[in-house]
């Protein structure tokens, strides 16, 4: 028999027939959606505790790293007029190989024998320098000669000016002693004269003494003109001797005047000659811009000037050319607030667009169809939305990066910061604070 009372009341509370009465006991589906929510909410404590990996997000596309792997525009350098393509668009070209051809539209190249025209006269310019060297020389010789020449007839007029000089002493010296000589005959003779006058002296003493006083006057006379011819050969001597020096002065001044000019000439034809040479130059190397070349190996697209005999400008571009051989990269932006967080070196998970993934932020090691990344690059200015750009390339100790990726697809990335656990994330999301920075912070100082 059983003696609990509670037993009995509930097996009187079953067993009646009341509608109240069996309102009072809990339903059976109630009590096991009581035990599944309490089930779920203590997974979901249990979640709270379990470690989540703090990331920064951001969207970007994929790029090649190098900026000589990008694609490029192919500009014609030159004005012209195409005349013909030696390759198709999409078509595999090498470094050097001939894209198209085109000729001339400036009037000023039309002569087909221009440049054999520029270097006849590179090469008559040249014959006129060579002359003019020539002259240039002939010229120091004559000057050289002329400076020799008046040095010799400077020595030769000072010597006979000298000689005139000796010759004007001895000359005078004659011409004293004549005057002397004249004078002693003129006082014998006047001597003789009173002699002769008192009978002392006879007439032909007197005769004698006449003959001789006349003698020693005409022998005065001779002495005199010697003495003045001399004395002017002197001066003569002395006026050839200026006009030597002045002549020969006049005649190398003259010379030398020639030679400057002529040097003059030279340098202005030298000019002339660097200007035709650079002319000859450029002749030739816009000749070489006729056949518009592929600048690396790469593929031949968006082909904008086609048609045979259109016109293009200078620095116009007629194509663009694809690298065939690229290091491939993702260039991602990141806000502002992030940007600190972000280091060289960092891991970055990335999701290719159109490449199949299932993706936990949160748990790297859960996502399915990611990709590991190392960022490499981080630009120091912000673009025009206050975004910083970062370039991302392959985790070499990850799984490789698809081969059938191309430059320009879409991706999304999330650069790996700290493990925290996942109430501290939802707390750190609804108070909107950035991720954890000081175990950051301390390992980028250590």
């Amino acid at each position: 028999m059983d003696q609990n009372p509670y037993n009995n009341s509930s097996k009187e509370l079953k067993n009646s027939s009341l509608y109240t009465v069996k309102l009072i006991n809990t339903p059976k589906k109630f009590k096991t959606i009581r035990n599944w929510l309490a089930s779920i909410f203590i997974i979901l404590f249990l979640c709270m505790f379990l470690p989540w990996q703090q990331n920064i997000n951001g969207k970007g596309k994929v790029t090649p790293f190098a900026p000589e792997d990008r694609p490029q525009n192919i500009p014609s350098v030159i004005a012209g007029r195409i005349e013909s393509w030696k390759v198709v668009e999409g078509q595999f070209v090498k470094k050097g190989d001939t894209l198209v051809i085109i000729s001339e539209v400036k009037e000023k190249f039309f002569d087909p024998q221009l440049l054999i025209r520029t270097d006849g006269q590179i090469n008559n310019k040249i014959e006129g320098l060579a002359a003019k060297n020539r002259k240039i020389l002939a010229l120091e010789k004559q000057i050289d000669a002329l400076k020799s020449s008046v040095s010799i007839k400077l020595k030769m007029a000072k010597n006979k000016v000298l000689q005139s000089e000796f010759a004007v002493k001895a000359e005078k010296g004659n011409y004293d002693a004549a005057i002397v000589n004249e004078t002693l005959a003129k006082n014998q003779f006047e001597r003789l004269n009173e002699l002769y006058k008192k009978g002392l002296a006879s007439l032909t003493e007197i005769q004698n003494r006449t003959s001789k006083k006349q003698e020693a006057k005409s022998k005065m006379i001779e002495a005199e003109n010697k003495y003045n011819k001399v004395e002017n050969e002197l001066i003569n001597a002395r006026i050839d001797l200026n006009f030597i020096e002045a002549e020969y002065i006049d005649k190398i001044s003259k010379a030398e005047s020639i030679l400057e000019e002529t040097a003059g000439e030279l340098f202005e034809n030298q000019a002339d000659l660097i200007k035709l040479k650079i002319e000859y130059s450029n002749l030739k190397l816009r000749s070489g811009f006729y056949a518009i070349k592929a600048p690396q190996d790469g593929y031949l697209v968006k082909v904008t000037k086609a048609g045979i005999g259109e016109i293009i400008k200078e620095n116009e571009n007629i194509a663009s050319i694809v690298p065939a051989y690229t290091k491939t990269a993702v260039e991602m932006t990141v806000r502002a607030l992030d940007m600190p967080l972000i280091y060289k070196g960092c891991k970055v998970r990335i999701q290719f667009d159109g490449w199949p993934a299932l993706v936990f932020s949160g748990w790297p090691s859960a996502n399915v169809g990611t990709f590991g990344g190392l960022v490499q690059v981080i630009d120091k200015v912000a673009d025009e939305k206050g975004n910083f750009r970062i370039l991302v390339t392959q985790d070499p100790n990850d799984v490789p990066w698809p081969e059938l990726i191309r430059a320009g697809g879409g991706v999304y990335g999330w650069a790996m910061l700290n493990r925290v656990p996942v109430w501290y994330e939802l707390w750190r999301q609804f108070n909107a604070f950035p991720p954890d920075f000081m175990e950051q912070a301390k390992s980028d100082k250590k």
